[in-house]
C-alpha cells in the first residue's frame, strides 16, 4: 500500500459497529411493523394503525431511531477526510424517493407518498450536515423545531406545497409521512450525541465486531436496500397466500 493511500486508511474514522447494529434493530422493528400492517390490509387481524396507542407509539418509536442515528451518521460521515461518500448516498437517496414515490403512485394513485421518511432524510441530511460543526446553534435549532412541530398548526400550511413541512391543521392522505418539523428536531439531538461520541475516547467494544450482532449489523449497512425491498417480498408472499 502506497504512504498516501496509508495516510488516508489512518484518516477514515473507525466504524462503529453499535450504530450498525443498532440501525438494523430498527429494519427489524419495522419489517414486523409493515407486515403487521400488510396483515391488516389483508384483513387476517384487527388493528386500527392510525389510532391506536400501541401502533403510533410503535411506529414514533421506529422512526425516532432511524433519525438518530441518522444524525449521529452526519457526524461520522464528516470525520472523512473525502466527502465523496456522502454525495453518492445522497444520490442513491434522491433514486430511492423518486422510485418510492412512483411505485407508491401506481399502487396508490389518491394516497401516494410525496414526503415519506426517505424523502425526510435527504432533505434533514443535506440541512443537518451544515450544523454537524456547531454545537449552542444545533441545540437552540433542535428545542426550537421540536417545540414548534408539536405545538404549532395553521390552515395556511394544508396547502399542498407546504404540507411537508408539518404544520398543517390535519394528517394528510398517503402511505407515509415524515414532516419536516418536528422530526428534524431529533435528526438535530441526533448530532448532538455524534459530537458527543467524538468528543469522548471510544470503549473498544463500540467498535469492535460483536459475532452474535453480525446479523443486525449487516442489515444495519444495508438499510436502504432492505427498505426498498421488505415490503414488495412482504406483499408478494402475502398475495401468494391470499390466492392459496
Amino acid at each position: 500500500m502506497s504512504a498516501t493511500r496509508q495516510t488516508a486508511a489512518l484518516l477514515v474514522p473507525q466504524r462503529i459497529v453499535l450504530i450498525d447494529v443498532l440501525r438494523g434493530v430498527a429494519i427489524v422493528l419495522m419489517i414486523a411493523y409493515h407486515a403487521s400492517f400488510d396483515l391488516n390490509f389483508h384483513g387476517w387481524i384487527q388493528q386500527d394503525f392510525n389510532q391506536a396507542p400501541f401502533w403510533l407509539s410503535a411506529r414514533a418509536f421506529i422512526v425516532t431511531l432511524f433519525l438518530l442515528l441518522a444524525g449521529i451518521s452526519l457526524v461520522l460521515n464528516a470525520q472523512r477526510p473525502c466527502s465523496t461518500s456522502f454525495w453518492r448516498r445522497q444520490a442513491r437517496l434522491l433514486a430511492a424517493c423518486l422510485a418510492v414515490s412512483l411505485g407508491s403512485y401506481l399502487m396508490f394513485p389518491q394516497s401516494f407518498i410525496f414526503f415519506g421518511i426517505l424523502h425526510f432524510i435527504l432533505l434533514a441530511s443535506l440541512i443537518g450536515r451544515l450544523f454537524v460543526r456547531l454545537h449552542y446553534l444545533t441545540l437552540a435549532s433542535a428545542l426550537l423545531c421540536l417545540s414548534i412541530g408539536l405545538s404549532v398548526s395553521h390552515p395556511a400550511f394544508n396547502n399542498p406545497a407546504l404540507q411537508w413541512l408539518g404544520l398543517m391543521t390535519y394528517k394528510p392522505l398517503t402511505e407515509d409521512y415524515v414532516p419536516f418539523l418536528p422530526w428534524f428536531g431529533v435528526v438535530l439531538t441526533g448530532i448532538l450525541i455524534g459530537r458527543l461520541i467524538l468528543n469522548k475516547p471510544r470503549p473498544d467494544w463500540l467498535s469492535a465486531p460483536l459475532s452474535s450482532m453480525q446479523p443486525l449489523a449487516l442489515a444495519g449497512r444495508h438499510s436502504l436496500a432492505i427498505y426498498l425491498l421488505h415490503q414488495p417480498i412482504l406483499l408478494g408472499i402475502f398475495e401468494m397466500v391470499a390466492l392459496t
